[in-house]
């Protein structure tokens, strides 16, 4: 049980790929957010004494997840809400240098399916969650600054 201040912090890894970006639909075990579109990513469950945390995290779960690497991780934004279960969560989200692999779910369970959209292919799916799309919007900043 976590304290008054205490959270679970979470971090999404956006990557992009020839114009595209890679989401997840999340499995419909998953304790969180089952079965909706998002950046790969997951929880940060690195001992003290880590360096860089937020990168290890997100390039042990973008391998875990759907199998692929990533070089260079940028810090893009950061938000809190509360996980269904009412526990604090702070997400944070970066921007992935893709490097190699082939994208693909590794644990059904976790990873219902992967999908390589652009952001108009986003926009226009329905179940593209509105915290998403404001995170693209994020990223795309991101990218666009030197």
């Amino acid at each position: 049980m976590l304290d008054a201040y205490g959270y679970v912090v979470n971090v999404d890894g956006a990557v992009v790929r020839d114009g595209e970006y890679l989401f997840i639909e999340r499995g419909v075990e998953e304790a969180h957010a089952a079965e909706t579109l998002a950046f790969p990513g997951g929880t940060l469950e690195s001992p003290p004494g880590t360096d860089d945390p937020i990168a290890d995290t997100v390039r042990r779960e973008l391998r875990e997840e759907v199998g692929i690497e990533v070089g260079r991780v940028s810090y893009v934004c950061s938000s809190v809400f509360e996980m269904d279960g009412g526990t604090p969560c702070l997400n944070v989200v970066t921007l992935c240098e893709y490097a190699g692999g082939e994208a693909r779910p590794r644990d059904p369970d976790e990873v219902a399916a992967v999908h390589w959209l652009s952001i108009a292919d986003l926009h226009a799916r329905a179940d593209a969650p509105p915290y998403l799309l404001e995170y693209v919007d994020r990223v795309e900043a991101a990218r666009a600054t030197p």
